[in-house]
């Protein structure tokens, strides 16, 4: 299949097209548009024990496939925030990604659910997604997305809300921002994640919790 990323990097929208017989799955409600030979088709994806294992990382509990089915036709995806759009290929080597950040992928791709302590100390959530397989994975991100390529040995420290997603293998650390409590509430940097490659970090630059903070509460 063909893809496009439209508008980036604040309004990024996935453009797939889709020759007869291929599918593409993404979360649920990313639709934007399709061609009239697109056929849709929402349902839960691997069984009920992965269904409540994408709920746990905040995506939705079903996914939908789209499939031309009537010719080639083309499918638009729009990520539920203002922000970036990229595509990695995890055939090499899966991907750790956090919470929220999975847009779409091809259908053969593997998702599987795992514990991080991240969510305790980052407020980010508590569950993180180990993505592999052949094929493409498109990442949506709240702002720009940045990707940084560590050497072996080298280091790279993330704030917890602004990791998108990082090469499976990689060491992850977290520690405070600064040697004392008090500095790392003052700086407003509380935890962050210490990386250590080699791999891949992506970054993205704007965070869910500042927009949560910003909004007005309801009397």
């Amino acid at each position: 299949m063909r893809h496009e990323i439209l508008f980036q990097p604040e309004f990024a929208v996935a453009r797939i097209m889709l020759e007869p017989g291929e599918s593409i799955r993404a979360e649920s409600g990313a639709m934007m548009s399709m061609s009239p030979s697109i056929n849709l088709e929402s349902k839960v994806a691997g069984g009920l024990g992965k269904m409540f294992g994408r709920m746990l990382t905040g995506e939705s509990a079903f996914q939908t496939t789209f499939t031309a089915t009537n010719g080639p036709g083309e499918v638009l995806l729009a990520p539920g925030l203002p922000g970036d759009i990229a595509v990695v290929d995890v055939s090499a080597r899966p991907l750790i990604v956090t919470s929220g950040a999975y847009l779409a992928g091809d259908t053969r791709l593997e998702i599987q659910t795992q514990a991080s302590l991240k969510g305790f100390f980052g407020g980010e959530g508590l569950f993180m997604m180990r993505i592999a397989g052949p094929g493409m994975l498109m990442l949506a991100t709240y702002g720009a997305m940045r990707a940084v390529e560590l050497q072996p040995g080298q280091g790279y420290i993330v704030d917890t809300g602004h990791l998108v997603a990082f090469s499976e293998g990689m060491g992850y650390n977290l520690r405070k921002a600064t040697r004392s409590l008090l500095g790392s509430v003052t700086s407003g940097e509380g935890i962050v994640a210490e990386m250590t490659g080699p791999g891949i970090v992506y970054t993205q630059t704007r965070t869910i919790s500042a927009l949560i903070a910003m909004m007005p509460a309801r009397g």
